[in-house]
């Protein structure tokens, strides 16, 4: 009588493979691909360019063959901090965009409550509403151009002659103009918050006989916080980046009151010709940039972690 030897468990399948847990953890760094290559491509590779030609002495002589132009360190750093207008256009931009963005704050809650209700005609007030943002930023300094020269309709209107697009009341100006076609961005994120609070909580705080005032403070604006916080951030990047409606409006070399950062990097690369210098304002651009977005995602894993 044959005897039929069953070999252990661990000689049949001496090679399971990973575990299916392994498998599973391994398998979403496949999907994270296409988005890294394009990460890599689209941010990574021009801020290296970036930072390397901030460190070279590239001009309109060197651009032809610029990956051998003198290697100067942080020389064009020193020089866009000490020789060039670089702080006072930081403290132009810094100043207006937080005086806009502050000033857009009010505008944008007030017409996303104003239009919260239903009401006949919502649909269309809410559309113009956002006329002003989704124009074109070429198009509104065209308009406004024509609007405050010297010949335009202000001064027309106002009966006298003032200099809206230089001196002193050109900071004015571009606060306002500004202004106007960038409150539409708080209304359109105060007003998609709004539509996040539930129903029941409004119903709660009728029942409560909760004044208007009282239910602005404690119901809508507790839920809005977060909200408005991340709105103020994106108006006051939008407007620190702001390129084409001040370049526009007051044209190259801008007046020095208005004299922002986009502007004045773009004349010292495309009129000057200093590549390299133009590279290091970029740089230091970027940081002043990344200081509030820092500050906000510091405050939301704050805010996290405490709930």
């Amino acid at each position: 009588m044959a005897i039929e030897t069953v070999a252990p468990p661990a000689a049949r399948d001496s090679n399971p493979g990973p575990p299916p847990r392994r498998r599973n953890r391994n398998r979403p760094l496949w999907m994270l691909a296409p988005g890294g290559i394009l990460l890599v491509l689209v941010i990574l590779v021009p801020l290296g360019v970036a930072l390397t030609v901030s460190l070279l002495d590239l001009d309109q002589y060197t651009l032809r063959e610029w990956t051998g132009a003198p290697f100067i360190a942080f020389d064009n750093y020193v020089e866009a901090v000490t020789d060039t207008a670089l702080p006072h256009a930081i403290w132009v931009s810094v100043g207006y965009s937080a005086l806009v963005t502050v000033a857009t704050l009010p505008v944008g809650l007030a017409a996303a409550l104003a239009t919260q209700q239903r009401f006949k005609g919502r649909a269309l007030v809410r559309s113009a509403f956002l006329i002003p943002y989704v124009l074109p930023a070429f198009v509104v300094g065209t308009v406004w151009r024509t609007i405050l020269m010297p010949a335009g309709p202000a001064n027309s209107v106002l009966g006298e002659q003032h200099l809206w697009l230089n001196g002193p009341n050109s900071y004015w100006t571009l606060v306002v103009v500004q202004l106007w076609t960038s409150w539409p961005l708080l209304y359109l994120l105060a007003a998609s918050g709004l539509q996040s609070i539930s129903e029941e909580v409004h119903e709660a705080a009728a029942l409560d006989g909760a004044a208007w005032w009282a239910k602005l403070r404690y119901v809508i604006f507790p839920h809005l916080r977060g909200v408005l916080a991340l709105a103020l951030i994106i108006a006051f990047l939008h407007n620190l980046n702001s390129f084409t409606l001040p370049y526009v409006l007051f044209g190259v070399p801008a007046p020095h009151d208005v004299e922002v950062l986009p502007v004045l990097t773009y004349v010292e690369s495309f009129q000057n010709f200093r590549f390299g210098l133009s590279a290091a304002m970029a740089v230091l651009s970027l940081v002043l940039v990344a200081i509030p977005l820092s500050v906000y995602l510091r405050a939301v894993r704050l805010n996290q972690h405490e709930n």
